[in-house]
């Protein structure tokens, strides 16, 4: 009778789970009371959702879920946590819950690190093989450290970090990795009367690129510095990016709108104001492997392919997301 118990528990989930061993996959969080990560494949099917064992609550940030390789990494802003999970031969096994040192809102990976960001605090945490240990080898306050914090992204030996109350600023990394020292408020964010409301940004070698998201601009930060800005034309808000090799892609709300940037040196070039149209107000956006997948407030997941030219193509649009679904991130397959 034991035997058949353990058995008759193995079979539904083998044959639940098997759809999702192979194959490229998107992944967002319920950011419920109960948090969930949950797993759709490019045609907009969920399936797989698991427990991430802590609470959600989130909002107005971005990278609210991560991936590196076969890791996810999910913010669980109620609980003070992150969970971690790993892609398995039958699908995302849950592996487990990392403390944080302030509610987290944005995560990001970088080396053998993952980096939180909290919303006063940005920490540090080693990564061995798969394991992340629980332990911070280093936390840093944030400038302004007023519950703002947007989102963090990983420079070469430095995170660059938002604040929405107008603060772009880099934290230096030690040799190992971790955290250190006292953040540097990043030099030339543009000057307005109203609340400019840095938000969403990507990274790729020394550039970041950073939304002004109240101001409808985007901004090149290399080196400390604001070099570029650039207005988001007829699109208001554009908060969230993603890159994927000469394109820049901003999801604006409320515009319900991605638009399409070509980037290259200092330039940032608007060459579509309207890439794609979305069914609500984009609460973020990512890209990899030439696939773009945006979430927004109106319970909708769109993924999008882009050719060689940019052009975004709908793939599918999944209306089963809880419209306060935090984060969205791709999963490349590796079978």
């Amino acid at each position: 009778m034991k035997k058949f118990r353990i058995f008759s528990t193995l079979v539904p989930l083998i044959a639940g789970a098997t759809a999702v061993q192979a194959g490229t996959m998107v992944v967002t969080a319920s950011n419920a009371t109960a948090n969930q990560l949950l797993v759709f494949n490019t045609a907009g099917q969920l399936i797989q959702t698991d427990s991430t064992q802590g609470k959600g609550g989130a909002s107005g940030n971005a990278g609210g879920i991560e991936t590196n390789g076969d890791l996810v990494a999910v913010v669980n802003y109620g609980s003070q946590s992150v969970s971690i999970f790993e892609r398995q031969e039958y699908g995302f096994q849950f592996k487990q819950v990392v403390p944080t040192v302030a509610n987290p809102v944005s995560v990001a990976f970088g080396g053998e690190h993952l980096y939180i960001l909290g919303a006063t605090k940005v920490e540090s945490h080693h990564i061995d093989g798969s394991d992340v240990n629980s332990t911070p080898d280093g936390v840093v306050t944030l400038l302004v450290a007023d519950g703002s914090a947007a989102q963090v992204g990983v420079l070469p030996n430095q995170l660059v970090v938002t604040e929405k109350s107008n603060t772009i600023e880099t934290v230096n990394l030690l040799s190992d990795g971790a955290v250190s020292g006292v953040p540097t408020l990043v030099l030339g964010i543009p000057a307005a009367p109203n609340n400019m409301t840095p938000f969403g940004l990507v990274t790729r070698g020394n550039d970041a690129y950073v939304t002004i998201a109240h101001s409808n601009e985007i901004t090149l930060v290399r080196n400390g510095k604001v070099l570029t800005v650039i207005g988001s034309g007829t699109q208001n808000a554009p908060c969230w990016l993603a890159l994927e090799g000469p394109f820049l892609f901003s999801s604006n709300s409320p515009s319900m709108s991605v638009s399409r940037y070509a980037v290259y040196g200092q330039k940032i070039v608007q060459d579509a104001a309207v890439a794609a149209s979305l069914g609500g107000d984009p609460t973020d956006i990512a890209s990899k492997g030439r696939l773009v997948a945006v979430i927004d407030g109106g319970g909708h997941l769109s993924i999008f392919s882009i050719d060689e030219d940019g052009n975004l193509t709908l793939l599918q649009t999944a209306s089963t997301i809880p419209t306060a679904a935090n984060g969205v991130a791709i999963v490349l397959d590796t079978q």
